[in-house]
This record gives C-alpha cells, structure tokens and sequence, in this order.
C-alpha cells in the first residue's frame, strides 16, 4: 500500500470519528467514501470507528458490480449508492452519509429545506431536496439519491438520514455540519409564529455567484487569493 492510499484511508477513519464526536453520526450508522483513481475507499459494515485501521478500509472499483472488494471486511451495506454517485458525479471525490438528528428529522417528515438561509446555496440552488424512500441497500434507494443530488452536493433521503459530496473528503463533511446546522435553523424556525421567511430564487442566485470565493478553500485554492 503506498504512502498516499494509506493517507487517505486515515483521513477516512479520522473523519468517522470526529463526525461521531461532533454529534453528526451516532454509532456506526454513516459511513464515508473516498475516490481513489478507478476505485473508491469506503468504511466497511457495522465496525466500530475506535476499532478501524487503515487495512480494514474496503477498496473497491467503480466499474464493477459490488462483489469484487477487496479487504478483511464487507463493506457498508450503503456501498451502492457511494459508488453510483462517485461513477454519475465526476466532481465528486468523496461522499459522507450520516443520520444527524436534525436533518434526519425532517428527512423522517419527508420535508425539503427551503432558502430559509443563504447558506442553502452551499448545496448548489435555492433548496437541499429530500429524495423518495427506498429501503437502505438497495438500487432504488441509490436511484432516489441520485436523482435528489441532480444540481446539487447534498440531500435528505426520506425516513432515513443524509448524504453530502464534495471534491475532497473535507469539502464533504464540511457540507455535512452546514447541512445539519441549516436543518436544526429550519426546524426551529417552523416552531415560530409565522414560520421562516424564504429568500427568492433572484436572492439566491446572487448568493450562489458570489460563493465562487467563498466556503472552504484547499491549501491550492487558498493560495490563488
């Protein structure tokens, strides 16, 4: 294993944990994956992150059909729709599913989140969508995801909890604290007389233009400034 794929793998289990002490995941409930060349990482099923090292991180190649892993542990009962958005999303270098309390919430409602705040354009238009049900595992819940991430790097999935992308493993879950955050602000704006007031789409897409310079930077993109 070189230096660089036993990097990544750490930064995958490094990520489990700090998402699961910062009261984003509860348990082994999420799991991450990470595009590594024609393959992806991805933690495997039902293990503690405490217990995690970089071997027992699953490798398994994009263009396959699921069976042909490779590690000492299955992988996420979830691997489908990691590997069917990392093979529909070029953009996408990582993907973060986890259940946080409040968007899972709302996800449990089946209810989208609306420009209650301009941050909502940090996942590409003027609401985060919640997708159709299906249960956990299978190609149709992996369909219900990737048509909620059409134009966007972040959903709700219905009765069931959230998923985020983003180009590197630290842009997804940065995605994945914004998306809870906007989704604990809207539910406690529901509670209010009167409920939130919703930017419009015009507000929005001034927002959206100037995010170009804006949100989380890589070391590269930072220098440029």
């Amino acid at each position: 294993m070189r230096d660089s794929e036993r990097a990544l793998r750490q930064k995958i289990i490094d990520l489990c944990l700090e998402m699961n002490r910062n009261g984003i995941n509860q348990g082994t409930s999420g799991n991450i994956s990470a595009r590594h060349g024609d393959a992806m990482l991805l933690t495997p099923s039902a293990t503690p992150y405490e217990e995690l090292t970089p071997e027992k991180i699953v490798f398994m190649p994009l263009d396959g059909d699921g069976t042909d892993w490779s590690g000492p542990l299955k992988p996420s009962t979830e691997w489908r729709f990691h590997r069917d958005i990392l093979r529909a999303r070029p953009d996408a270098g990582a993907v973060v599913h986890a259940h946080p309390t409040f968007a899972t919430t709302l996800a449990i409602t089946r209810r989208a989140i609306p420009a209650c705040h301009y941050m909502v354009a940090v996942f590409g238009g003027t609401d985060v969508r919640c997708s159709g049900y299906a249960r956990y595992g299978t190609p149709e819940l992996s369909h219900e995801a990737l048509t909620a991430l059409e134009g966007r790097t972040g959903c709700l999935l219905a009765n069931h909890g959230a998923i985020t992308i983003g180009s590197d493993l630290d842009k997804a879950m940065w995605r994945m604290v914004e998306l809870e955050t906007l989704a604990k602000q809207y539910h406690h704006s529901l509670q209010l007389d009167g409920g939130p007031v919703i930017l419009s789409d015009v507000e929005i897409a001034e927002v959206l233009e100037g995010f170009g310079s804006y949100g989380l930077q890589s070391r590269k993109e930072a220098s440029k400034r």
